[in-house]
């Protein structure tokens, strides 16, 4: 254990030591400069500000927390089977692709009003906002790992008597799981904007209310609070995402660390 912990400190410490350094240069300059609070609040400003408030915070950052799950689900039931249907029919490419760039191309922050008054001021219209920022990353990677297949195990699918279904599921799938959790770990890093933007549009609760009515009465220091917390939360889903690809994808892993190591 205490090797594992070593280990874990040793691959970690220049992120650790520069995470350090950036907070103990923004503590000095703002000493240094006299900047005051309401502009830019000091690192032990933000934490003496948040802590004695810690529950309503916490209260906030669930209901954000909810809407981020809530939307990364629904972009991974939605976008997967999506990739596979793209990828097993260029005819149904040609008619879907240009509807989910003509769905990207769309400003969340002008069509979130519109979803607001379609869908009413609920969790529904904010998760349906997470949704929209965060599926389509997770859908291209799907799609481009899914037609990265070698064309010889395909073919020696095709030998074998699979059908199509069979070797999209038995062949393509597992060869483009790396691709995938590629597209999932961008699509849970933007389900923590998607879910802001939502938030700053339409709610009453969550990290995204919170910064809007601090910042109306300029408690800065609580606003960089609850920026810093969506900051946690994206670095934490994304390395949520990274252990699950470790322990459901481990070749994916053991390439990358290769590759490493020969660099």
């Amino acid at each position: 254990m205490l090797i594992n912990a070593a280990l874990w400190g040793r691959r970690h410490l220049p992120v650790i030591v520069s995470s350090v350094l950036f907070l103990a240069s923004w503590e000095v300059i703002c000493l240094a400069f006299g900047i005051r609070p309401f502009l830019l609040p000091r690192p032990s400003v933000i934490w003496t500000t948040i802590v004695p408030i810690w529950p309503n915070v916490l209260m906030h950052t669930m209901t954000t927390l909810r809407t981020v799950l809530l939307g990364l689900l629904a972009s991974i039931v939605i976008s997967l089977p999506l990739a596979m249907l793209i990828a097993s029919s260029r005819t149904i490419s040609k008619a879907i692709y240009p509807l989910l760039v003509l769905t990207q191309s769309i400003p969340k922050v002008a069509l979130a009003p519109i979803l607001l008054v379609a869908l009413g001021a609920n969790e529904l219209s904010r998760v349906v906002i997470t949704f929209l920022v965060a599926f389509f990353p997770l859908v291209v990677s799907s799609v481009a790992g899914l037609l990265a297949t070698p064309p010889e195990l395909v073919e020696l699918g095709r030998s074998c008597r699979a059908t199509r279904l069979q070797q999209l599921l038995r062949i393509r799938l597992p060869y483009a799981l790396p691709f995938v959790f590629g597209g999932l770990r961008v699509a849970a890093a933007l389900c923590v904007v998607g879910a802001v933007v939502a938030e700053f549009v339409g709610s009453d609760s969550g990290l995204g209310y919170l910064i809007q009515t601090s910042m109306a009465f300029f408690r800065t220091p609580v606003a960089f609070g609850a920026v810093a917390i969506l900051a946690i939360m994206g670095i934490a889903l994304f390395l949520l995402v990274e252990v699950i690809e470790r322990l459901l994808v481990p070749w994916s892993s053991n390439l990358d660390n290769s590759s490493n190591d020969d660099n």
